[in-house]
Order: structure tokens, then sequence, then C-alpha cells
């Protein structure tokens, strides 16, 4: 099960680090991604990484702004974000495929967190 966390109410130009952490399994072998879903759309990609690490794949609107990591000691992936805006206000939800790559579908993953609200006041 994964559970995401770090979500909350800041102004624009804030910052926060979200978190997701697994339950009963290790997330040092699956590709992770996050994902996220404004009020009234559909879900979208933000961000990517293989489970061998490397590169790691963003949403051309947070690039710059966002950064995912992983840290295998604590079975925890993160995404840290920087500069927000308004635009980035939604339900963020990590993703977690065994072997994965960094995938941007949603259906390549079949492992969900239940989301943590972001909301950027402007």
């Amino acid at each position: 099960q994964l559970v995401e966390s770090g979500g909350g109410l800041v102004e624009t130009g804030g910052s926060l680090n979200l978190s997701c952490s697994a339950s009963g399994g290790t997330l040092n072998r699956a590709g992770m991604g996050w994902f996220r879903q404004a009020p009234g759309k559909d879900r979208e990609f933000v961000a990517a990484m293989r489970w061998t690490g490397g590169a790691i794949r963003y949403r051309e609107s947070v690039k710059g702004r966002f950064t995912m990591s992983r840290d295998n000691a604590k079975n925890t992936v993160y995404l840290l974000m920087h500069s927000l805006k308004a635009e980035d206000t939604g339900v963020y939800y990590c993703a977690a495929e065994p072997y994965g790559s960094e995938y941007t579908r949603l259906h390549e993953y079949n492992y969900w967190g239940q989301g943590t609200e972001v909301t950027v006041s402007s």
C-alpha cells in the first residue's frame, strides 16, 4: 500500500515536500511516478523515475521547480516542489510499478496511493 503525505495549503511561490512510502513492501525495485489531478480535470503526469535510477522525467510545466528523489534506506520517494503556482493545485498521487521504467501514463502503473491534497492560494 502506498501512502502519500506532505500536502497542504501554501501561498503562491511557496514550497512543499511530498513523500510516498510503502507499507508491506519495498519501493527499491519499483519504477515510481507522481501524478496530480486538479478539480474537474483528468489525472496528469508530473514526474517519474525508473527503478534503476538515472534520469528523471518531468512534466514540462514543472521542470526547474519540482525535484523527484528516492531514499531507498527509508523506502520513500519524494517530490520537492518550489515556486508553486495556483495551477499546481490538485490531489497528488504516487504510483509504483515493479521493475518499471520512468512511465508517464496512468495505465503503466499497478499500484497507487490515495493522494495528498495540495492547494496553492493566489
